[in-house]
């Protein structure tokens, strides 16, 4: 068999983010979100509450079916990670939660528009949501091996750009083809699904469940074509010997100072981000009122600017290293959200707007773009500097503690979201926490070294 070049082998890994990234894009922010929190809250204004109450509990549900998501995620991920190194295999692994990934996601098609079972649709779209992120903790590891450090951040940026590209080309095909309006049609002005799906029903929007799943399994193959384990000599998974060294690893790190301020840094930061791609759909759905096309338009220039952003972002990376970027990039978004909490359809900032005005229209387009672009070179930045932190011997193991600082308290966002959301009545105001989340993960990285532990 011939051997499979570097280079190849890079291409198959970006291939990953490919495959997987729709999940993000069209389930949990663009399509998905805002679709289950429209179902909900019509179902809960036909018990008789008000729109702004509907509002506040269907987003109240949504954070809640998050946050137990994040708190498997959180705990799981690092004992994933311990356990694979100890045999050296990620394809494996990434088989098996590729399969949840699928199963969740083609199971939203049952999604029925009168909300009778969303809380079983919630509980299929966790079960996809835990298969994306676990598959994501064992490519992550894999970075460290295909390239060398002073290009790592290039490769990661362009990994995450063309991550977004494939999103925004699925968001786009979606919108197209299948996602109906209230007219009954698609954007382009066709029947969703060419005729073949029922717009009464939903179907058109309910078919991005299926969708995604099929999008998944056909954009894998290079990557299971491409990218091949190096199995540790005698090696074997070992539970035992998994906790072993997740266990060494954790007591290590009164050591490792710098690893510890980075790990704790991006535990708040990368929480926030992921509070404002699960509520940036669902915010603009319940406080502006869009509908699930204007929601998906967003999505298209927010998923432009994040495939442009990242990989301009890598460049910076490879240039400045990534501790800068991080620091711009977070600093943006706080002004972002900072922004968000205080527009309203009547008001901005308290000023109030004519009748009719679209200018909050416009300046949250302008906030998408800041979302989807920073959001982009956060995350490649982040995974850049993770890898100057990897011990070279146990790179899944270390990925694993990485995806639980970004996941161990990853239903924090979602909570406090639900909370401040019940305690206000807002769901405008129920996203103030991330300000906060923010802040924290800004003051920890001054411990973070540029160059990390080595």
């Amino acid at each position: 068999m011939a051997e499979i070049s570097p280079r190849r082998r890079i291409w198959g890994w970006y291939w990953f983010d490919w495959a997987s990234q729709p999940y993000h894009t069209l389930l949990l922010t663009f399509i998905f979100g805002p679709f289950f929190a429209a179902v909900a809250t019509e179902f809960f204004m036909a018990e008789g509450m008000t729109e702004l109450a509907a509002d506040a509990k269907a987003q109240s549900i949504w954070s809640w079916g998050l946050a137990a998501a994040g708190l498997i995620i959180g705990f799981g991920a690092p004992i994933m990670g311990a356990l694979a190194d100890t045999a050296g295999r990620v394809r494996p692994w990434v088989a098996v939660f590729g399969l949840l990934y699928v199963v969740g996601a083609g199971s939203l098609w049952w999604t029925q528009p009168d909300g009778s079972n969303m809380w079983a649709m919630i509980v299929m779209f966790a079960i996809g949501f835990i298969g994306a992120e676990f598959a994501l903790v064992f490519t992550n590891s894999q970075l460290p091996s295909l390239a060398g450090q002073a290009e790592v951040g290039e490769v990661s940026g362009s990994g995450f750009a063309f991550g977004y590209i494939g999103g925004l080309v699925a968001l786009a095909i979606m919108l197209t083809l299948f996602v109906e309006q209230p007219n009954g049609k698609t954007l382009i002005g066709l029947a969703p699904g060419l005729g073949l799906l029922d717009a009464e029903a939903r179907e058109g929007t309910r078919f991005v469940g299926p969708f995604v799943a099929l999008w998944f399994m056909i954009f894998m193959v290079p990557y299971a074509l491409w990218v091949k384990d190096v199995p540790k000599p005698g090696g074997r998974h070992s539970l035992s010997g998994a906790f072993a060294i997740l266990g060494r690893t954790i007591r290590g790190l009164r050591h490792k100072r710098s690893l510890a301020a980075y790990l704790g840094s991006s535990m708040f930061y990368r929480d926030a981000l992921n509070g404002l791609y699960g509520f940036g759909g669902v915010y603009a759905s319940l406080v502006l009122n869009w509908p699930i096309v204007l929601v998906g338009v967003f999505g298209v220039i927010s998923g432009l600017a994040a495939a442009v952003f990242s990989w301009l972002g890598g460049r910076v990376d490879r240039r400045l290293g990534p501790k800068p970027v991080i620091i711009g990039a977070v600093l943006t978004l706080m002004a972002v959200c900072f922004l968000v909490i205080n527009m309203t359809r009547e008001a901005i900032f308290g000023i109030p707007l004519p009748d009719g005005s679209n200018l909050p229209d416009i300046l949250f387009f302008g906030c998408g773009m800041l979302i989807g672009g920073m959001g982009g070179t956060l995350q490649s930045a982040s995974r850049s500097m993770m890898v100057r932190h990897v011990d070279p011997l146990a790179p899944t193991e270390s990925f694993g503690l990485y995806g639980l600082s970004g996941r161990a308290t990853s239903f924090m966002a979602p909570a406090l979201i639900a909370w401040f959301t019940t305690m206000t009545g807002s769901a405008r105001l129920g996203v103030s926490p991330l300000i906060i989340l923010f802040a924290v993960g800004l003051l920890l990285l001054v411990w973070v070294k540029p160059e990390g532990e080595q």
